[in-house]
């Protein structure tokens, strides 16, 4: 199916609302946890799910969700996650992919990591403007979310055998989108130092919320967290 067909299939509001549902979640999801959450029928939840699984925008698999084994454990369920294929439609076709791969390989090439670095961070600084840089995680995730990061908040009020004697651990933003990503998979360096000088200056380095590197398959690069001199 091509991506004008893929992109179609989210005309339907129900199949939409099912496909935003599942890639909200960043792990794997069953036909009755997905019709629940978005109040439609199992039954036409699973037709829309399978419709897009069909159009490229869902990936399919099956586990058993009572988290169980053995006998009585139960028939493994159909579950779905988001594709990780990006679809694009362009009337007339562009090409900026390729113009962004040559545009890397050659900064890369000629060592211009600083020189994309210091750009990129004067163009997030450009991009916030006059406002103070993020006073709060929160904050900061309502700007994420506008240019399509897909923050969620992690660690907050749970528990972590890393964080020392309290067992609490500290509240750190991911993000399950990287712009990116196509040309971050090539030139993983270059563009993940740009990201993180962009994001730095969009927030702001002087505030209580701060950007760095924490790589983890299948997510952005960078994280946010507070800052080390905010006082908490």
């Amino acid at each position: 199916m091509n991506d004008i067909d893929a992109i179609a299939a989210l005309q339907d509001p129900v199949r939409r609302r099912l496909y935003e549902y599942v890639a909200a979640q960043g792990r794997e999801v069953g036909r009755n946890e997905a019709a629940e959450a978005t109040g439609v029928a199992r039954t036409l939840a699973a037709h829309h799910l399978d419709r897009l699984a069909e159009a490229g925008l869902l990936d399919t698999g099956s586990r058993r969700l009572t988290g169980r084994s053995g006998p009585g454990a139960g028939r493994p369920a159909k579950v779905y996650t988001r594709a990780r294929d990006e679809r694009i439609v362009s009337l007339p076709a562009r090409d900026y992919r390729t113009a962004a791969e040559l545009l890397a390989e050659a900064a890369e090439q000629a060592g211009l990591d600083a020189g994309l670095c210091a750009t990129a961070r004067r163009r997030g600084e450009a991009l916030r403007g006059s406002a103070a840089p993020c006073g709060s995680l929160d904050e900061a995730m309502e700007v994420l979310a506008a240019r399509g990061y897909e923050p969620h908040l992690e660690g907050a009020g749970g528990t972590d055998e890393t964080e020392g004697a309290t067992g609490v651990a500290a509240p750190v933003v991911r993000m399950r989108n990287c712009p990116f990503h196509a040309v971050a998979e090539r030139f993983p360096p270059l563009v993940c130092g740009m990201n993180l000088a962009l994001l730095e200056g969009l927030i702001g380095v002087d505030g209580p919320v701060r950007a760095r590197m924490d790589a983890r398959p299948g997510e952005c690069c960078v994280v946010l967290e507070p800052s080390k001199n905010n006082g908490d």
